[in-house]
């Protein structure tokens, strides 16, 4: 397969959300093609991600039947559909990736496929516009007769998120047309009326994709069928249905939730869809809504590395401050779905905190679920790994991140994740440029070179003469920043969007100095399994303690010091390239297997008889024989200290799925 540059000056990099003109917002997003990254930690992600991943991606969907079962709709093959129900959802996906890289990086190559795969929708697709392949092969005829789980409307959104985007990208209108035709199809088959059927998918998204086509293509209808989707939640539809509401977002309604709660991808696509609809139909009820119910995610239900859904049963949100480390789920589908609801907080309300969210999904949530070569992912990312954990899962960490899965929801996910995360960071209002996310970027106006996020250093220039209001999110972990401008340097409040309005001159540098200093933090203490332990934050990156740096010592057998200094190390020849951080601990020189695991701490055996099965002895104050409260004692009566070596999370299972921890129990 070549990858000869095309020529195509129409493409463009990603506007995933481009509210119309008539829009309620704070921000607007870029033009398309106004922001690309161009160098630095994003570069080299997405490099991968477009010369390896996408494009294994066509051999892999081939490979697992998604293809076929398209080819079989379409009368080329004869056969049984292969795979679970919502099989076209990856290949739309991944067709949304193909078109954002496309704009990316215009290659020839990349056109074919694209214009391959979408002349096999087309054939697919029924006269009246219906399109669902395994439902067309498997189906006998019969449609929408089992909604909660058919995904039909879920896969209908997701071609319509990958229509636009090639529409936007390429210029393309093949995939577009197969889209408003099953648009229509769905409005004239779903809402309230004569001859529609007041239904609801298991599984939102359609929410999404059927505002963002109603921005590309003008028809009003699109964008009140969402709606009606949207508010249609939380009226029994689905427990008529047979199908449990709190896991299919279904209990309560979308204006009366006060949080989330069930199937976590499911929650955030339709949070996300619900704020589509509040900036094009200005329902201040509803965003405020949304508003509310991220707020209390984040606060109750999110893991450090902001991770969502605690559950493997379900894959789903548990209850308020139910956040387990070794058996959370937090599965990349739901980092990604939450980046695109903050993206849209961010844009309807200007408010930064939406993009500090935004910013810790991504390095962190996000990252994690894909290997430093782009082409191997993982599932579900859980903060605690021990030797052969969940073994008999088929979307454990525990061999390792996978080229593919059976449900392959995630792969194709980041693939367009990826393609598309140079229309992420910046925003557009009155005149002035707010920059969110900090990379080696052109921004138009502006051009920023950083060596983010390992390096809190960013410099912007202004390419351009005349007047404009800079504005640079502050972190919130950034205890002191400094701004120097022509003007002064200023040293602007954590948490805020310092704006800098000025006349600039061609060549102007801004220089921003945030604080990388690493440090510790405790859980609130209703989360029970981090209780008694400390993560570690360096910048906009939670780090662990994974095996593989470690000398003399398991990590689980660490822990450590609250108040000795982390030291940082920058290893250039590590990880791509990271700082990894020197934590001083303590560990038994040798691990002993007691005959129980439990221990008395509240005082002494009568005339001072240990027990034979006990492996360590335990004074009044519940020091162990090296006198160190809590810490576990060796053969020799001592725990020892020792340094372990903490790296970012993301780049964790890069050397083997090794155990690790982000948690760290505290030295007593």
């Amino acid at each position: 397969m070549t990858t000869t540059l095309a020529t195509d000056s129409r493409a463009q990099t990603a506007t995933p959300v481009l509210p119309t003109d008539a829009a309620h917002l704070a921000y607007r997003p870029l033009p398309a093609g106004a922001a690309r990254i161009t160098g630095g930690f994003w570069a080299l992600r997405q490099e991968r991600n477009g010369h390896d991943a996408v494009r294994s991606g066509y051999h892999q969907l081939e490979a697992a039947g998604n293809f076929r079962n398209l080819r079989i709709a379409a009368g080329d093959e004869e056969g049984e559909a292969v795979g679970p129900i919502f099989m076209d959802s990856d290949v739309t996906k991944w067709l949304e990736a193909v078109a954002w890289e496309y704009g990316r990086a215009p290659a020839d190559d990349l056109l074919e496929l694209q214009r391959e795969v979408t002349a096999l929708y087309a054939r697919a697709q029924a006269d009246d516009g219906y399109l669902d392949s395994v439902q067309q092969v498997r189906g006998n005829g019969e449609r929408y007769t089992d909604l909660k789980w058919s995904h039909e409307l879920y896969c209908a959104g997701h071609l319509y998120q990958a229509a636009v985007a090639q529409h936007r990208a390429t210029g393309d209108t093949g995939l577009l047309d197969v889209a408003t035709k099953n648009a229509d199809h769905l409005v004239a088959t779903f809402g309230e009326g004569p001859g529609r059927t007041a239904d609801i998918d298991g599984h939102p998204v359609v929410e999404m994709g059927l505002v963002e086509l109603y921005r590309e293509t003008g028809t009003r209808a699109y964008l009140d069928l969402a709606h009606w989707f949207v508010d249609a939640r939380g009226h029994g539809i689905i427990e008529r249905a047979g199908g449990e509401p709190t896991y299919f977002s279904d209990r309560v309604t979308a204006r009366a939730a006060t949080t989330v709660e069930g199937h976590a991808v499911r929650a955030v696509y339709l949070a996300a869809g619900a704020v589509d609809v509040a900036i094009e139909t200005g329902d201040t009820e509803l965003l405020a809504a949304s508003e509310r119910q991220f707020a209390d995610m984040m606060a109750t239900k999110a893991f450090i590395t902001g991770g969502l859904g605690a559950r493997w049963d379900w894959e789903a949100f548990g209850d308020p401050y139910e956040l387990p480390t070794d058996r959370g789920y937090a599965e990349t589908c739901a980092a990604i779905g939450g980046v695109q609801w903050a993206w849209r907080l961010l844009l309807a309300t200007g408010k930064p905190v939406y993009a500090d969210a935004i910013e810790r999904l991504l390095y962190n949530a996000f990252l994690a679920g894909v290997s430093l070569a782009g082409t191997e992912y993982f599932y579900v990312n859980p903060l605690q790994h021990r030797d052969h954990a969940h073994q008999d899962e088929n979307r454990s960490p525990a061999h390792g991140r996978r080229g593919w899965f059976d449900c392959a929801c995630c792969p194709p996910n980041i693939m367009r994740t990826f393609a598309s995360l140079d229309g992420y960071l910046a925003t557009q209002a009155d005149g002035g440029l707010q920059v969110h996310q900090y990379a080696t970027a052109d921004l138009g106006r502006v051009r920023i070179e950083t060596g983010y996020p390992h390096d809190g250093r960013v410099v912007v220039t202004v390419t351009e003469d005349g007047p404009l209001a800079l504005g640079l999110r502050i972190p919130a972990w950034s205890d002191t920043t400094a701004v120097t401008t022509p003007d002064g340097v200023a040293h602007p409040t954590p948490g805020t969007l310092h704006v800098v309005d000025r006349h600039w001159t061609a060549g102007d540098t801004v220089e921003v100095a945030f604080d990388t200093t690493a440090h510790r933090f405790v859980a609130d203490d209703r989360i029970d399994a981090a209780r008694g332990q400390v993560a570690i934050e360096r910048g906009p990156l939670v780090y662990a303690v994974e095996q593989a740096d470690q000398e003399g010592f398991t990590v689980d057998d660490l822990t450590v010091d609250v108040d000795a200094p982390l030291t940082e190390e920058r290893r250039d020849d590590l990880l791509d390239g990271v700082v990894a951080l020197r934590v001083p601990g303590h560990a038994p020189a040798s691990h002993e297997q007691p005959a129980w695991p439990y221990r008395r701490i509240d005082g002494t055996r009568p005339g001072g008889a240990e027990r034979a099965d006990e492996a360590t002895s335990v004074d009044d104050a519940g020091r162990g024989a090296g006198g160190e409260p809590g810490l576990q004692a060796d053969a020799a009566g001592a725990a020892r200290p020792v340094t372990a070596v903490a790296i970012p999370y993301y780049a964790w299972a890069n050397r083997g799925a090794a155990p690790m921890r982000v948690w760290l129990p505290i030295a007593r």
